[in-house]
């Protein structure tokens, strides 16, 4: 029996579109790549127990996107925070490490940068898992009406009223919405998360996110198109008390693959916070054969 300490997790860097990009990497390059890309606000480390539960059956790749985690953007490369520009960084990612096939894991953020990735190249395209990663519009919830308000208005004003998410108890409260038993979240994420943001130019950062967020949406289009034609095994793993992405997003994937595999949890937006050996189980299930 391979043990999980056969592929320890290497912490690495590559160059990729002028970004030292930081990943996380274990498991068998010959084995299937599962690419997981994170969501706001935290890391590749939000994926450190699919690591160690999936790393005797996948070769694991998770980058830092620019903006988050440890992946190095320098100053000279006059980086402009779009979606559009972390899916072009991804493409030159998944290109430094010669992935040629790869399921694609999304939350959150990582959905439309990773899905502009799956339009950009979908013959590599293997499988797609959905952990509150939208692409619908039926699945943006009441939480983003601050938000609405800043594309509608991208005021001083407005701009500021949602700093306040940024804050240690803004970056809390998403990890603890909706979850039963708040026991089970580990304060380390929101707490790491948090002092990461604390780099200089780093809030602004994430508010040129947030404004840009709303391109997201004219997108949705394509994303879709390419479920329907890649047709790719589909599992969409949803915490259903998310305030952000609401479970009518999870079950929109059936209107374009009606083989997806949709299954809504009883807890927030962070759902591998607390299901994290479950939705490991359902990934080999649904494709560990």
């Amino acid at each position: 029996m391979i043990q999980t300490t056969d592929f320890p997790v290497h912490h690495r860097f590559v160059d990729a579109d002028g970004v030292r990009v930081f990943y996380r990497e274990a498991g068998n390059p010959a084995a299937p790549t599962l690419l997981l890309v994170h969501g706001f606000p935290t890391s590749s480390l939000q994926y450190r127990e699919l690591f160690n539960e999936l790393v005797d059956r996948f070769h694991l790749v998770a980058p830092d996107l620019p903006g988050f985690g440890f992946t190095e953007v320098p100053e000279s490369r006059g980086y402009t925070y779009t979606f559009d520009n972390l899916g072009k960084t991804l493409e030159a990612f998944v290109d430094a490490l010669n992935l040629q096939s790869y399921i694609l894991y999304v939350f959150d953020y990582g959905a439309p940068s990773a899905f502009r990735l799956a339009v950009a190249k979908p013959e590599r395209l293997t499988g797609i898992i959905s952990q509150n990663g939208n692409a619908y519009l039926e699945g943006l919830g009441d939480g983003w009406a601050p938000i609405r308000k800043y594309w509608a208005d991208p005021s001083k004003e407005n701009r500021e009223a949602i700093r306040e998410v940024l804050s240690l108890e803004g970056i809390k409260w998403q990890y603890a919405h909706g979850v039963p038993d708040e026991t089970l979240l580990d304060p380390m994420m929101w707490q790491l998360d948090y002092l990461l943001m604390q780099r200089p130019g780093n809030n602004d950062i994430q508010l040129d996110l947030f404004l840009d967020y709303q391109h997201n949406l004219t997108k949705y289009p394509d994303f879709q198109r390419v479920f329907r034609e890649r047709h790719v095994p589909t599992l969409v793993i949803w915490g259903k008390n998310d305030p952000f992405f609401l479970p009518p997003g999870a079950e929109a994937y059936r209107r374009d693959n009606p083989d997806a595999i949709v299954e809504l949890l009883d807890t927030g937006h962070f759902a591998l916070e607390t299901h994290g050996k479950h939705i490991a189980q359902r990934i080999r299930e649904v494709f560990g054969k």
